[in-house]
């Protein structure tokens, strides 16, 4: 096979071109879109996928974040300003120190995803207003087998919500169904978030659909945009062209390409 190397530069090129629109970022970034090769590969090691997934989700916490969240102007003394009282101060912008961040952790994939998230950023804000949630969903069917809602009875929730960035790194980005269960049973329970950061490590065409009609304050991030089951020339189109058309996901709500199921395989459940 013939290999071809190009070099990328300019302010647009971490993000994928698109026409989701202006709350869906698709990050173009040849890192990620390796490591999530290695991740979706049946012979990668455990030990491997899980420091590629933590890689992941570092790089897209960093991103969302860093171009999401409020700042403010801040002057912060250095090591240096024993030696240089007034030039050696970093003055610029930081993050909103009143700004108040919830975590999702959507069990079981989400597991680690949100420990990542949670950790990074209690390191570098205020851990009194850093807050990580755990959503146990499981589903309820009826006699004949038919999903008839979502029991979330086994969850942990510290309280509001309310006016909070409510960050939510579920790594399958598929039909869209669990994030939005997920996220009104926050709308229903305890507030209103000011903002949602979905941070889910690949992303269908579905998915984008229902999650961006379901919540107007909701901007996705995401690693990879997979939409293999699309018509060929739908494929040689920009993603979003022909959005109607386009398919991710399989008869039973798996992703192509995907990953597989990343709750099992994140957790060895065959073992």
């Amino acid at each position: 096979m013939e290999q071809t190397s190009e070099m990328r530069s300019g302010s647009n090129d971490w993000e994928l071109k698109h026409r989701y629109g202006a709350r869906v970022h698709i990050l173009d970034n040849v890192f990620l879109l390796s490591a999530l090769s290695r991740i979706g590969s049946p012979s990668v090691a455990h030990r491997d996928l899980m420091a590629l997934l933590r890689s992941v989700y570092q790089s897209l916490l960093v991103t969302s974040c860093g171009r999401e969240l409020p700042r403010v102007a801040a002057e912060v003394p250095t090591r240096m300003s024993v030696q240089y009282p007034r030039h050696g101060v970093y003055r610029g912008p930081v993050f909103d120190p009143s700004l108040h961040l919830v975590i999702v952790d959507v069990i079981r994939a989400g597991i680690v995803p949100s420990q990542v998230c949670f950790e990074l950023l209690v390191s570098l804000h205020d851990e009194r207003r850093v807050r990580l949630d755990h959503l146990n969903m499981a589903r309820i069917a009826d006699k004949a087998g038919h999903v008839t809602g979502v029991d979330l009875s086994g969850s942990k929730i510290g309280g509001s919500v309310e006016g909070s960035v409510l960050i939510l790194p579920d790594p399958m980005g598929a039909t869209g169904s669990t994030t939005v269960k997920a996220l009104r049973h926050y709308e229903q329970h305890w507030g209103k978030p000011a903002k949602i950061l979905a941070l889910p490590m690949i992303a269908t065409p579905e998915y984008l659909r229902i999650v961006l009609e379901e919540f107007d304050n909701l901007v996705v991030y995401t690693a990879r945009l997979d939409r293999g089951l699309s018509d060929p020339e739908v494929l040689a189109t920009e993603p979003g062209t022909h959005w109607d058309r386009e398919r991710g996901l399989d008869e039973k709500s798996y992703i192509v390409p995907g990953a597989g199921g990343m709750g099992e395989v994140i957790n060895n459940s065959w073992c």
